[in-house]
């Protein structure tokens, strides 16, 4: 069947053929990330939610059991089959769009729906968001492969349903549409936006259709905001925004140490995040529940129960407070040890709690309305979400597109405004970009410059292969073999960790019919330092169209750059600005 229908979009106009095509990514990818919310929250529901309306021994027990045995499968999941698909998902993604075309391997979406599925909806203090992004584009990526798109012109499909989860997650259309530009194709003039737009309406039609015409969180009518209002909302921004530093800061400090446990098995760790933030989240429930009367099991899970509470109706801010310490340990633990889960449910959670927790401190010494609560409440929201993912203007849509209330747009504007001052002065990047940091990714290496003058400024090393075939024997053994495992056209020689040059293929076989020595064509070398603009006239130099890169300190060779390799990035730069939607 998609044969045929991989036959018929072919025919169509190129312009026809990419609305069609756009149409079919956002649909599935809509259905994808609709699937993944129902299941998770039929898994809570049936599991953590459910224990917690029996005695105290069945929820201890039965929540004890659902968190560590879900953890347990997820690490197993992600230790033996797609350590990519951990985490929230959006930094592998954008590695997956700017390095490998947006193409994103069906290992990562089955893996990623699963342990999203078991690890979120088993309890785990982790937002559904990030990894509906992965998913929806995972999905969307392997039906361009299925309709005949090859892999380099994948990006068009995993930056459609990437926009059609988003906007599936949180029924917020307009968000989606600005999260995937700014954050993932890091452009709002991209040439994707046509699609982008479509796909976004799409996933909101999904949600409409299979689940529900309201957003994931609810906010009571607040009215125009007094000016008392302003002047507290850059306490209440700056408050948010640190707390989203304080997240970023020691959950990835506390990624980098996990890493280095090599005492505890990597399946093991997810559990170990789980376990941390259960006695949290127990402790808390079965607090609030003997002093209010009704637990409250904000930290487990999304958390977006307590966090709708707070929004429409008084809440108290000494359990907002509890809430927040509760919520800020438990994400920090489980996706530190490698849990399985996004951040913008925790971020937005955690701002919210910041902004009642605050009004309420503020009401001592003031007389603050519900509806100012609320509003600060709100203010917090996406101050935190704006300080971890540094995307302003997704922050500030989220929100709005959540609450329908024009008269907020200026508290949030303000407050995003005091949430990226104060992220820019404690972070260097963004949640996201800072793990790709932590994984070894050079930013400027992922994303291509926007110019010629600042592509040929880039370092070699941007494009270099540093896993190079060498050959290091020229008996005719070790020949004939390389010849046979690889089908490269040249190859550098080093014998005795001597640099002698490089082999062509067409020469081997050569040499090895004649039964003869190899001629070997002078390797010209340049440093991993030195700019893209200098490889170019190496290039030109090279005889063999290879140049390598030599560490200047050992005088070794760590790796080489081709004309291919330069081509491709090329093409993939002009492909990615120049051509239409």
């Amino acid at each position: 069947m998609t044969k045929t229908l991989a036959r018929y979009l072919r025919k169509l106009p190129k312009k026809t053929r990419s609305i069609v095509l756009t149409s079919l990514y956002g649909i599935t990818a809509g259905i994808a990330a609709v699937a993944f919310h129902k299941s998770i929250q039929f898994v809570f529901g049936h599991t953590i939610e459910h224990f917690s309306t029996f005695s105290t021994r069945t929820f201890l027990i039965g929540s004890f059991c659902t968190i560590i045995g879900s953890s347990l499968i997820v690490g197993l999941l992600l230790s033996n089959y797609c350590k990519d698909a951990a985490g929230s998902g959006i930094p592998q993604l954008k590695l997956a769009f700017w390095s490998d075309f947006g193409h994103v391997p069906w290992k990562v979406t089955w893996v990623k729906f699963i342990a999203g599925i078991l690890s979120i909806g088993g309890g785990c203090s982790l937002g559904r968001e990030g990894p509906s992004v992965q998913l929806a584009s995972g999905v969307a990526s392997n039906l361009a492969g299925l309709l005949g798109e090859p892999k380099q012109n994948r990006r068009h499909a995993a930056s459609s349903g990437a926009a059609a989860g988003l906007a599936a997650a949180f029924n917020t259309p307009l968000a989606a549409i600005t999260f995937v530009l700014e954050e993932i194709v890091q452009d709002l003039n991209s040439r994707f936006l046509g699609s982008v737009l479509l796909a976004s309406v799409l996933g909101a039609f999904a949600v409409h259709a299979l689940s529900e015409k309201h957003p994931a969180l609810e906010i009571s009518a607040v009215g125009s905001p007094d000016w008392l209002i302003y002047l507290l909302t850059p306490v209440v921004a700056a408050a948010a925004a640190l707390v989203g530093v304080l997240f970023q800061k020691t959950s990835i400090g506390l990624r980098a140490t996990t890493r280095k446990m090599n005492r505890i098995p990597a399946w093991i760790r997810p559990a170990i995040g789980a376990l941390i933030a259960w006695g949290i989240a127990v402790s808390i429930f079965l607090f609030t529940k003997a002093e209010t009367g009704q637990g409250h099991l904000g930290v487990f899970g999304v958390g977006y129960e307590d966090l709708n509470a707070a929004l429409t109706s008084s809440f108290s801010w000494k359990v907002a407070g509890l809430l927040l310490i509760g919520k800020l340990i438990a994400t920090i633990a489980c996706y530190g040890m490698g849990g399985c889960g996004g951040i913008f449910s925790p971020a937005l959670f955690l701002g919210g709690m910041t902004g009642v927790l605050l009004s309420g401190l503020f009401g001592l010494f003031v007389d603050l309305t519900p509806e100012a609560q609320i509003t600060l409440a709100v203010v917090g929201m996406s101050s935190c979400l704006g300080a971890v993912v540094r995307a302003p203007v997704t922050g500030i849509l989220i929100v709005f597109e959540m609450t329908n209330e024009f008269y907020l747009v200026p508290a949030l504007m303000l407050g995003a405004l005091i949430s990226s001052a104060v992220s820019r002065q404690f972070c260097k990047y963004n949640f996201y970009e800072e793990l790709l940091e932590q994984d070894g990714h050079q930013l400027e290496h992922v994303i291509p410059p926007r110019d010629l003058k600042s592509w040929q400024q880039l370092p070699v090393s941007a494009i270099a292969n540093f896993s190079p075939v060498i050959i290091k024997d020229l008996s005719p053994e070790v020949l004939s073999e390389v010849l046979e495992a690889f089908p490269y056209l040249r190859f550098p020689v080093v014998v005795n960790k001597e640099i002698k040059g490089v082999i062509t293929r067409e020469e081997a076989k050569e040499a090895l019919e004649e039964q003869r020595e190899p001629e070997l064509a002078p390797l010209i070398i340049c440093a991993p330092s030195q700019s893209i603009r200098e490889l170019q006239y190496s290039l030109i130099e090279s005889a063999t169209g290879l140049v390598g890169l030599v560490d200047p300190g050992a005088k070794r060779l760590i790796g080489i750059v081709t004309l291919h390799d330069l081509l491709r990035r090329e093409v993939a730069i002009t492909k990615e600005y120049t051509d239409d939607v």
